[in-house]
């Protein structure tokens, strides 16, 4: 039997705002509903996410479907880029990125490394692995915790890859115990997703 873990990346966002409390915009609303739409058929088990506002109200539909609430766990936040709790322009933040994924203990002051995200997100998704084991278990995510828990197990998970996704965009994740079997993209398949 097979762990099958659905990583959601949230959608679209206002690009202004407090990092943990932006919700979507019109756009991502709709994506939303695509996403609940796409998911239909996986029979998922759980919903999982990470505090912030923007991946809850992502998957939080598909969670009601199958009469369920979203279980949120702390570790599960987006890489803390800086000390502010707004967000970080895309001016600054891709040269940020670029040197956390050449450089993974380099942080700004307040923030966080790229280690020290992949290392508290992958001790949420292990306990998930066990917890959930041989069942589904969709995960709200962000762009690059959901890149550092990939990257944990495969390092072709990286700032290409990132830069590859979308928002929203669906990963299907296949473990056998603790081993990253597969990666399968469910978003975009027939989607318009560009961003």
């Amino acid at each position: 039997m097979s762990t099958f873990v659905y990583m959601v990346r949230h959608g679209e966002s206002p690009k202004e705002g407090n990092e943990r409390t932006r919700g979507l915009t019109e756009k991502g609303y709709l994506d939303a509903e695509r996403v609940t739409d796409i998911m239909n058929d996986e029979e998922v088990d759980a919903v999982v996410s990470s505090p912030y506002v923007r991946s809850i109200l992502t998957v939080e539909k598909l969670a009601q479907q199958i009469g369920q609430k979203v279980l949120v766990f702390e570790d599960l936040k987006e890489r803390i880029f800086s000390s502010e709790d707004n967000r970080v322009p895309d001016k600054e933040l891709v040269p940020l990125l670029e040197k956390s994924f050449f450089e993974s203990n380099f942080s700004l002051e307040g923030g966080e490394s790229n280690a020290d995200c992949q290392k508290r997100a992958i001790k949420v998704l292990k306990e998930l692995l066990n917890t959930f084991r041989d069942k589904k278990v969709v995960i709200g995510t962000h762009g690059a915790v959901m890149t550092l828990m990939l990257g944990y197990f495969d390092s072709t998970y990286d700032l290409n890859f990132l830069h590859s996704t979308s928002k929203p965009d669906i990963y299907r994740v296949e473990f056998n115990e603790q081993e990253l079997v597969n990666v399968q993209r469910l978003w975009g398949v027939n989607i318009d997703d560009n961003q």
